[in-house]
């Protein structure tokens, strides 16, 4: 199995219906027709290659663009734009990659049994469409729209569509040619289809982490970032149907997944109700169905069997787009003055897929053969799942590093507040009850300092006012902090002029979520009415930005990259040389005539490359475990069975992203690390169980079917794989 085509099966890009032919994309039956119409193909009148296939290869291409696209700067807009925590962001990011997957059954029964598949890709395009306009316009977040709602609302809508569209696309490509005659320009059409789907994926994991990074409304510009797969996924619908005049469209003939689940009802209820005793349940069937039916599915069930393991991988593998890219976002992906994004790291995985897979099938298989090591299909999955587990130990290990450098987190039933002294003198904060400061507990706050605590405790909200006392100050001052639970608040100190000891303070809500560019505020209070001028420069770029501050307030500033700079006050450098860098949080606080850099949160010190040894580790695992089992089911399950079973597969990762949904709601651990841990000594177990199932397996050597030759089907098979290797 290529390299690309593999990226298609393992995406869900098989087709799970076509109970006529099962010659579904990736079917070994469909080379099988390929390969033995060679020798009559001569014999028989050439036919044209059929171009309106093209407009399905571009709808392909801008599909898979679009659906990447957004699902690759989902998690941080989660979190970034939302304000959702990581552990929530987890849990919707994996809701919707589990309906995802879970929708191509659908999609195929209604392709089948309804609509046929030109009216199935047309209605549910559209609804994908809608689904990433809805999360386009969503991710505006300061326009005064419901954001949250409109998200769910169109990821459950591109759920549907993307998971509908999955089994019918590339089938109803292959429904434009006609075999034998067009045996090898079928063949040239899916690798070109393969290749689009490709580039469309690689092409965008690349591109619109960029496009979030560009600044609109004052903030990241995540509705251009979406805005693009959006116009894409329009682009797709429109080529599509403007292929209609010249697509041939077959009608809807049933579908084999309705056949197999009545058959296995009808076994259960009237074994049920009968109570007699039968060689094996689905015997009890007999009234509806045929035994050829049901010879097939019981051969079926034994390989389904061997799937029941199968989403523990799936849970672990698709973390690489949640928990593996907010380890990214606290890491340091500076080279120079380019800066990694940390969810551009995804693109990774596609890149060594496409790397392993003609390494192993040319070099590491074969030398593993000749030492006659991991000879059998269900060895190299037992290993996969075990490197699997391996690269999640990698995880947790780098992630107890990182967490070092990690924030105080904003936890349930606590706030933080910042104080910042903008006076001109020392001042002492006391609490007077001495209820969060015990014994009323003194801190002295220098001018220019900042007293921090992270552990007050809050449930909601509530106030909490401390003494303040100074020789700027008149005494009995006191400072209100109005405190929210999960909250970090700052307050600048100030008075309204030199001449007054009037004490004035400016709240401002705190941002403690890294991100790939330094995060930086300016907390300022000027006595005069004067406007004053403020320019951070880059030392190394000379790109600079000025900024007219007057007056008392709190202003954010954009667009800075991490670097070193300069910052000077009215024209007069007041500080030269500071590191602005990845993940760090600063908060320059200024009056009149000084300025300071307070770092409220330390910047990435971890370069984000240390990420490429658990990804390539978690591929390696990929194409052991992913790749070896979905060959293995289809060489050993019947001919008719093959569309049941890429739904299976494709349920399996659906179940895989419910298993992390789980485990993330219930919440084990307070660290990710230990998570990570958690999920490494499931996969194993999972494994130990799944070594005992295969040593009980015993496998088909020689299927064959009644009307089609099972063995032929699997030599050709093991031709087409050597000669693409």
């Amino acid at each position: 199995m290529p390299a690309a085509r593999h990226r298609a099966a393992a995406d869900g890009d098989l087709y799970t219906g076509d109970s006529d032919s099962e010659r579904s994309e990736g079917s070994p039956l469909l080379e099988r027709d390929r390969r033995l119409s060679l020798d009559s193909e001569s014999t028989l009148e050439p036919l044209k290659y059929p171009k309106v296939v093209f407009f399905i290869i571009g709808n392909e291409f801008c599909e898979r663009f679009s659906y990447y696209g957004m699902r690759t700067i989902l998690s941080l807009f989660l979190v970034n734009a939302l304000r959702l925590s990581q552990g929530n962001a987890t849990i919707i990011y994996h809701v919707f990659v589990m309906l995802c997957y879970f929708f191509p059954v659908i999609g195929a029964i209604i392709a089948d049994s309804w609509l046929g598949k030109f009216d199935t890709i047309a209605y549910l395009s559209v609804v994908y469409a809608i689904g990433n306009i809805l999360v386009s316009v969503a991710s505006a977040t300061n326009i005064g729209i419901p954001s949250e709602p409109m998200t769910y609302l169109g990821l459950l809508l591109i759920a549907i569509g993307t998971g509908g569209i999955k089994p019918c696309v590339s089938a109803f490509g292959g429904d434009q040619f006609t075999l034998p005659q067009q045996a090898r320009q079928l063949a040239s059409f899916f690798s070109i289809f393969y290749f689009s789907i490709n580039a469309g994926s690689l092409l965008s994991t690349y591109l619109t982490p960029e496009l979030r990074t560009v600044k609109c409304f004052g903030q990241p510009c995540y509705p251009l970032a979406f805005g693009v797969p959006a116009l894409l996924m329009l682009l797709a619908l429109v080529i599509f149907v403007v292929g209609k005049p010249g697509y041939k469209i077959v009608k809807p003939s049933g579908n084999v997944l309705v056949d197999v689940a009545g058959c296995m009802w009808s076994g259960l209820a009237n074994k049920l109700k009968s109570g007699e005793s039968k060689d094996h349940w689905l015997d009890h069937a007999d009234d509806r169905f045929g035994e050829k039916l049901r010879a097939d599915i019981k051969a079926m069930l034994r390989v389904l069997l061997l799937f029941v393991p199968l989403p523990i991988f799936w849970a672990l593998y698709d973390q690489q787009g949640s928990r593996w890219t907010f380890q990214a976002n606290n890491m340091n992906g500076r080279i120079g003055s380019w800066v990694i994004k940390p969810d551009q790291m995804q693109v990774v995985n596609p890149l060594l897929i496409l790397l392993f897979l003609p390494l192993f099938e040319g070099v590491v298989y074969p030398a593993l053969n000749k030492a006659r090591l991991l000879t059998r299909p269900l060895q190299k999955m037992a290993t996969g799942g075990v490197i699997a587990a391996i690269a999640f130990i990698m995880s947790g290990l780098l992630e107890l590093q990182l967490q070092t450098n990690y924030p105080v987190a904003l936890s349930e039933g606590l706030g933080q507040v910042r104080v910042f002294n903008s006076l001109a003198c020392n001042v002492t904060l006391a609490d007077p009850t001495g209820s969060d400061l015990p014994g009323g507990e003194e801190s002295v706050v220098a001018p220019f300092g900042v007293w921090t605590r992270t552990d007050l405790a809050v449930s909601g909200g509530r106030q909490l006012t401390l003494d303040v006392t100074g020789t700027c100050l008149d005494a009995g001052a006191k400072l209100v902090l109005d405190l929210v639970e999960e909250t970090s608040v700052s307050y600048n100190l100030y008075t309204a002029d030199p001449s007054s000891k009037s004490l004035l303070s400016l709240a401002a809500i705190d941002n403690l979520q890294k991100d790939s560019n330094p995060r930086v505020r300016f907390l300022y209070h000027f006595t005069d009415a004067v406007e004053h001028v403020v320019n951070v420069t880059n030392i190394n770029t000379l790109k600079s930005t000025t900024t007219t501050l007057q007056g008392t307030g709190n202003l954010a500033l954009a667009d800075l990259d991490p670097d070193e700079y300069s910052i000077a006050l009215d024209g007069k450098e007041a500080v030269s040389n500071q590191l602005l860098d990845v993940g760090g949080i600063y908060t320059v606080q200024l009056n009149n005539a000084d300025l300071k850099v307070q770092t409220l949160v330390k910047p990435n010190v971890v370069h984000l490359m240390w990420l490429l040894p658990q990804y390539i580790v978690i591929t390696v695992a990929e194409v052991m475990f992913s790749v070896t089992g979905l060959e293995f089911a289809f060489t050993q399950a019947p001919v008719s069975m093959k569309s049941v079973l890429t739904s299976a597969w494709l349920l399996t990762v659906a179940f895989g992203n419910l298993i992390v949904v789980l485990i993330t709601e219930i919440r084990f651990f307070s660290s990710q690390a230990y998570e990570f841990f958690l999920f490494a000594a499931l996969m194993l177990v999972v494994m130990v169980v799944f070594m005992w199932m295969a040593i009980k397996y015993t496998y088909v050597e020689d299927v064959r079917d009644s009307e089609d030759d099972e063995q032929n089907q699997m030599t050709i098979l093991d031709n087409d794989k050597r000669e693409k290797s």
